[in-house]
């Protein structure tokens, strides 16, 4: 068997390639779920109906793809450029933590400029977090894997330390969180009785402005080139160096406004629960994206349906919610296989 690269695939094997990944991974699950005894379809039936079937369920389901849709954004823009940010943890809660300093009125304020310094400092905040371990990439050749992993568990001890100490709500009976920020600083909510918020309006301003500016602007192209060849392109002329601080700036940004768009849309307040992993989820979103970042869009939408509908289906039928998290992980595996069989057609060995 021979694996024969496509010298130009269709759009059309493009486009349904994701489309056939997400329908095996629901095939190859299947198998669990008839494991545990109950049967697939009504299994399926509930977790599509738990996540989009309802006004509620579609509002739920879009909740929590907000931040996920931030995150995977901040993760696609750096894959593209071979940045490979796997900080976008600590940069969520660096913008939540600052975003709660200036939407608390800790400093003076109008009331007007509480929730886009919160926003702004958020988006600052997350930047800030990842332009010094690209320094060190492109200064010194120290792994950003490495550093920006290690600055996630640097950052939740910091804001650990801050919960328990200055920024401890005297009103939380005891409780490690910060006081709520002001009613100036909160983001309207999108639709009445539900928790949707307009932090959904910024992730999606933001997916279009990156397609614009990978397609339509020259920065876009020398983020193309630097990810393809940063060797090729510094001989071309593009400043690789420079390139790699402006994709960490926007990169830590969209972590960093993820973080704060929680707290001013949704808690209104910072716990060390205020992510269950959205950060790291990003990455998926982004594979599973496969970097476009309207592809973003589906791919947050996708995986936040699967949670949402998970905890549906498990509290009606005897199915674990971690099927959720096995159907991501094989949703992913299909993905990057059907990605490779879009660019190697199979061929007999002769």
């Amino acid at each position: 068997m021979l694996f024969e690269p496509r010298a130009h695939p269709s759009a059309a094997l493009r486009l349904l390639a994701p489309a056939g990944a997400v329908v095996a991974a629901l095939a190859l699950c299947a198998a669990l779920i008839a494991w545990t005894g109950t049967g697939v379809g009504e299994a399926y039936a509930l977790l599509f109906q738990g996540a989009l079937g309802s006004r509620f369920a579609l509002a739920e389901t879009l909740t929590r793809a907000t931040p996920l849709m931030l995150t995977g954004l901040a993760a696609a823009v750096a894959f593209r450029a071979k940045l490979w940010n796997i900080g976008a943890e600590g940069q969520l809660y660096a913008g939540a933590l600052v975003a709660v300093i200036l939407g608390g009125g800790m400093l003076d304020l109008p009331g007007w400029a509480l929730l886009p310094a919160a926003l702004l400092g958020g988006a600052l905040a997350g930047s800030a977090l990842l332009v010094g371990p690209t320094v060190l990439k492109t200064r010194l050749g120290v792994d950003e894997v490495v550093t920006t992993l290690l600055l996630n568990f640097i950052v939740l001890l910091f804001v650990s330390m801050m919960l328990e100490g200055p920024l401890k709500d005297p009103m939380g009976m005891g409780w490690p969180q910060s006081a709520p920020v002001l009613p100036e600083a909160e983001l309207p909510r999108l639709l009445e009785r539900s928790r949707l918020h307009a932090g959904l309006v910024l992730a999606l301003v933001a997916a279009v402005a990156l397609w614009i500016m990978n397609t339509r602007t020259t920065w876009g192209y020398e983020i193309k080139a630097v990810g393809a060849n940063p060797a090729a392109a510094g001989f071309a002329g593009i400043p690789v160096n420079r390139v790699m601080l402006k994709v960490a700036v926007l990169s830590g940004g969209l972590a960093g406004l993820a973080g704060a768009a929680e707290i001013a849309g949704l808690r209104g307040y910072l716990t060390l629960d205020l992510s269950p992993g959205f950060g790291y989820s990003g990455i998926v979103v982004a594979m599973l994206a496969q970097l476009h970042p309207l592809g973003v869009i589906a791919a947050s939408v996708f995986v936040a349906a699967v949670f949402v509908g998970a905890d549906a289906m498990s509290r009606t039928v005897a199915v674990p919610n971690y099927i959720a998290e096995v159907l991501v992980a094989v949703s992913l595996l299909c993905v990057l296989v059907s990605s490779f069989l879009v660019r190697y057609r199979i061929r007999r060995s002769p």
